[in-house]
């Protein structure tokens, strides 16, 4: 017994100090936590179970040999260590995508994977992009709204066009244009058939959450102007549950101006007037020196418009 106790605790400081075997997916894991003050809000936005997750960032704290949470009754906090770990643990993530990142610079990559989210169309730009470079490897990936966080830190796309808001630590971000923000509503529904609407018209009206605080908050407008919280109604957790929630009567939905065809045949779109348009953006990482995302971006600024033009 006595042996085995003496020959575990060598490995167990050679993670606390040496951190040569310290895992980036648990170092991600713990910041989404950080992040979201909250283990269930943090596993959704990664996609994981809750149980699955806390037995991660045990595995990080073991690693490092500190506690960097504890549970409260409202979610999380970080604990002193933790509030320490999070920036350098910020600065590693950033760290490791930018040696990615300027290895494949260093080889003239000759590949490319250009994210888009639900409603962009990228196509324009990718196909200017194979005509400028034919012998290139240009791919494309639909992101769902729930990775677009992660999907440049983890090297799973080179370049992302997605909608604001999205976080800009270690990332380069590049505004395309603007798109009105519509209210999805039932074709039976008393406002569907207006002309448009206004936030005055929906105040009393429950809107579709999502998981992420930030993007929750943005596309219910919630705290409204006049500090009145937005009305909550049911969780979605992708596009689809949100349009059958409104279709079904549970509630409407913010978003932005639809492209023709692409709204079920139960729910309609009405323009919301007085508020900001939304933005759609071209993010990559911000050390990023790739030929091929360079020659994108300048594609994507001059192929990639609203639905609308």
């Amino acid at each position: 017994m006595g042996g085995a106790v003496t020959r575990k605790r060598p490995l167990r400081w050679t993670y606390a100090s040496g951190m040569t075997d310290l895992d980036l997916r648990l170092v991600r894991y713990f910041t989404a936590v950080a992040e979201h003050r909250h283990f269930g809000r943090a596993a959704d936005a990664l996609h994981v179970t809750q149980p699955s997750l806390s037995r991660q960032i045990r595995r990080l704290e073991q690693q490092l040999g500190a506690r960097l949470l504890e549970r409260t009754p409202q979610g999380s906090r970080l604990t002193e260590a933790g509030e320490v770990f999070l920036p350098r643990a910020k600065a590693l993530l950033r760290s490791a995508a930018q040696a990615a990142s300027l290895a494949r610079a260093a080889a003239e990559p000759s590949r490319i994977t250009v994210g888009y989210t639900a409603g962009i169309i990228v196509t324009p730009a990718v196909r200017a992009l194979r005509e400028r470079f034919p012998d290139a490897d240009v791919r494309t990936a639909h992101v769902d709204w729930g990775e677009r966080t992660t999907v440049l830190p983890e090297l799973r796309v080179d370049v992302l066009v997605t909608r604001l808001p999205f976080p800009t630590d270690g990332a380069q971000v590049t505004v395309l244009y603007e798109e009105p923000r519509v209210l999805v509503l039932p074709v039976g529904h008393r406002l569907a058939g207006k002309e448009f609407v206004t936030l005055d018209d929906i105040a009393d009206e429950p809107l579709v959450r999502v998981a992420d605080p930030v993007w929750n908050a943005y596309w219910r407008i919630d705290p409204r102007p006049d500090g009145r919280p937005a009305p909550d109604g049911p969780l979605a957790h992708a596009l689809e549950d949100k349009f059958e929630l409104v279709a079904s009567g549970q509630a409407l939905s913010i978003t932005a101006l639809p492209r023709a065809g692409t709204l079920r045949p139960d729910v309609t779109a009405v323009p919301l007037h007085g508020v900001e348009p939304a933005h759609v953006v071209l993010a990559t990482r911000a050390e990023e020196r790739s030929r091929l995302v360079a020659a994108f971006r300048k594609a994507a600024g001059t192929f990639l418009k609203p639905s609308d033009s």
